[in-house]
């Protein structure tokens, strides 16, 4: 017979908070909205004037998508949905990083903005502090055994 007992890395962290409960509720209620209000405006954008700015609109449409995995990965909080939360968000940290620099440097390249122009200004700046949150929640939620002792201090 198969045990069905699930692996380490498919359980809850048990020990510490999970990142879709308490605050990560509130995290993951504001990534689904930007995960719905991204793709929906890139979609919607691609295809009724795509050739327009098909590098803005595609970059939207792909922080809608990282918008829409760290909502998943964060919402469920396994083991193993915390490391593609912890990927979606560093992407999404450097994504708007790199497009808010490169709309500073050569804004000409973007004829209409994307959700990480100008850091996310056009979504109140959101899109440049949320990966930082969620890392940093990512980072309190840890399983209690990778977290540093009093003692080793």
């Amino acid at each position: 017979m198969l045990d069905k007992t699930p692996d380490r890395a498919d359980r809850a962290d048990f020990g510490a908070p999970r990142t879709g409960s308490g605050f990560g509720r509130l995290l993951v209620l504001v990534y689904g909205t930007l995960a719905v209000a991204a793709t929906a405006r890139a979609t919607y954008q691609l295809a009724s004037h795509g050739g327009d700015a098909p590098l803005a609109y595609g970059l939207s449409l792909a922080a809608g998508v990282v918008y829409v995995v760290a909502t998943l990965a964060l919402a469920r909080g396994t083991a193993r949905w915390r490391q593609v939360a912890w990927a979606a968000c560093s992407i999404e940290l450097v994504g708007v990083l790199s497009v808010g620099v490169a709309t500073l440097v050569d804004d000409a390249a973007f004829p209409d903005a994307t959700v990480w122009s100008s850091f996310g200004s056009g979504y109140g700046y959101v899109p440049l502090v949320l990966p930082v949150i969620g890392l940093v929640w990512l980072w309190r939620t840890r399983e209690p055994s990778l977290k540093p002792r009093a003692e080793e201090h």
